[in-house]
């Protein structure tokens, strides 16, 4: 089955050692995306809060440039740095899917880099 690369620049951050997103058939494959505001280059704050709301801003920019929406997501996978900022998280995921939340789970974020305390993955299907 082919597998069609999604692409964003510039609307959210890109990484030189794997992509953003696949699409195959009708399922996208959004790799883990950080909360970096792509008009600064810079993080979008130093709260949970605010780097999940440009985490999922980012995420959502991938979607669509894949054809797909947030509410199109059937699994999303949450790595976070510190374990008490869950509250945070679940408070900013209730503002982007208000009415069909998916499935998510929650890890412990394994990469120390300064500044980042969390990092979102998803799968969404499109119809």
């Amino acid at each position: 089955m082919p597998r069609q690369v999604i692409s964003t620049p510039p609307e959210a951050p890109q990484y030189p050692t794997y992509s953003q997103a696949v699409k195959v058939a009708n399922t996208i494959y959004v790799a883990g995306t950080v909360g970096v505001d792509v008009a600064t280059g810079e993080l979008a704050g130093p709260t949970i809060q605010e780097q999940t709301r440009q985490s999922l801003l980012n995420c959502q920019a991938i979607l669509r440039a894949g054809g797909a929406e947030l509410s199109d997501a059937v699994m999303v996978h949450t790595l976070l740095l510190r374990p008490e900022d869950a509250d945070g998280v679940v408070e900013v995921f209730d503002e982007f899917f208000p009415e069909v939340r998916p499935p998510r789970c929650v890890s412990k974020l394994g990469v120390d880099r300064p500044g980042i305390l969390v990092s979102i993955a998803m799968v969404a299907v499109t119809d």
